[in-house]
């Protein structure tokens, strides 16, 4: 039997061949419709201009970074339910502004704090797709989200997003039910090209709207081709409101993971999330509780295929969760004002097992206000400041970030 990645590599071959035996074989009666559809699609673009600073207590230097994000793409017409979207992305630093580090780029590494935004001209996006009634498919280089981003995302945040290769499949037998399932052969990081890696990914996702709330079971089963280190992780949440002027919020979560190396003993570790909140006159206040489980202090529960800035704070010391878990407590403030959008959000982080030492990493407040003018340009400005526990291997860090955009 094939393994899973030479079988990916048989298919992407498959796949090269298909397309253009597909477009050598179209009928000349096809043929007006299928230049009609070529094009008669739409082009779109977005260009972010950002600025990024980060200050660490530690011995690297402060951090500036002004770069520019281009995406420009094209989704072409569709016939007989397909369509195609090719799109190209390109990140500069502007100005001669670069004073940051990239490891895994290799961009002055160890000189400066980290700012993961390496310079890069990449194919983005490049993917057919067929879509009827309530069935999508999508085949190629393609944007991947589920449930908020908290496992599969696509760290839209930098200015590199992720992405995948792979095939992906949606069906909507009702408005209540949604069922996704996709197979990953590689993961397009967001460091450039250094970090890419080939997988071999199978990803389950079951939604179901009801009248209390919305239900969402998942299966995530990831596995890196060059390790084979794999990590499956099965769950279940459960999210809604009620009520009228006062509205009230709330969310319960469970997942439970397993991570197999190919040497070395297996680990097993568990996720947990509460949150509940209320929205009055317009003003929204969450409270939750987020426990990222440690198994004897020798692993941790992980997301590595998450938009992982937005969750647990966004001075971003917990993209890899440490091996002694992670449990995080916050409030969060927002409303609506000047016709943007603020949030005032703070973190309490603490250890979930302490026998390895210390039992808090620290705390942090993180506030945003964003605002579009029009539909095509948009600005922001967004602040974090994260202040480590004394008996802590984490440092205080403060970062800022403000940025302008335009999109059509």
């Amino acid at each position: 039997m094939l393994k899973l990645k030479e079988a990916s590599k048989m298919q992407k071959g498959l796949l090269a061949a298909a397309i253009m035996g597909s477009v050598a074989a179209i009928p000349s009666a096809y043929a007006d419709d299928f230049a009609y559809a070529l094009a008669n699609g739409k082009a779109y673009g977005d260009f972010r201009l950002r600025y990024e600073s980060v200050e660490q207590d530690n011995a690297l230097k402060d951090a500036t970074a002004l770069t520019l994000r281009s995406q420009f793409g094209y989704t072409t017409g569709t016939l007989n339910g397909f369509s195609a979207t090719i799109e190209a992305e390109d990140v500069r630093i502007v100005a001669g502004e670069g004073d940051y580090s990239v490891p895994p780029a290799g961009y002055k590494t160890g000189q400066y704090s980290v700012i993961a935004d390496a310079e890069t001209t990449e194919l983005d996006q490049g993917f057919i797709q067929y879509k009827n009634k309530g069935f999508t498919g999508k085949l190629g280089r393609q944007v991947l989200t589920y449930d908020g981003h908290r496992f599969i995302g696509h760290v839209g945040w930098r200015q590199d997003k992720q992405t995948f290769d792979g095939l992906s499949l949606s069906y909507s037998p009702s408005k209540e039910v949604t069922v996704n399932a996709a197979y990953l052969y590689k993961r397009n990081r967001i460091f450039a090209e250094a970090a890419d890696m080939d997988s071999s990914d199978v990803l389950f996702n079951i939604a179901y709207n009801s009248a209390i709330g919305k239900f969402v079971a998942y299966s995530y089963m990831l596995e890196d081709d060059a390790t084979d280190l794999q990590r499956d992780t099965m769950g279940a949440s459960f999210s809604g409101s009620t009520g009228g002027d006062v509205k009230f919020l709330y969310t319960a979560e469970y997942a439970s993971q397993s991570k197999e190396p190919a040497a070395g003993a297996k680990t097993d570790t568990d996720y947990a999330l509460l949150e509940g909140g209320v929205v009055v006159s317009g003003i929204t206040v969450k409270l939750g509780y987020e426990l990222l489980g440690s198994d004897d202090a020798t692993d941790a529960f992980q997301t590595p295929l998450a938009t992982m800035h937005k969750f647990n704070g966004w001075a971003d010391n917990f993209l890899v969760t440490p091996a002694a878990g992670l449990e995080d407590t916050y409030l969060s403030v927002g409303g609506k004002l000047g016709g943007g959008a603020w949030s005032v959000i703070y973190h309490d982080f603490a250890v979930d097992d302490d026998s390895a030492g210390a039992s808090d990493y620290g705390s942090e407040v993180d506030a945003v206000y964003s605002k579009a003018f029009g539909k095509n340009y948009y600005a922001g400005i967004k602040y974090a400041a994260f202040s480590a526990d004394s008996a802590s291997t984490l440092v205080d860090t403060d970062k800022l970030w403000v940025w302008v955009g335009a999109k059509f």
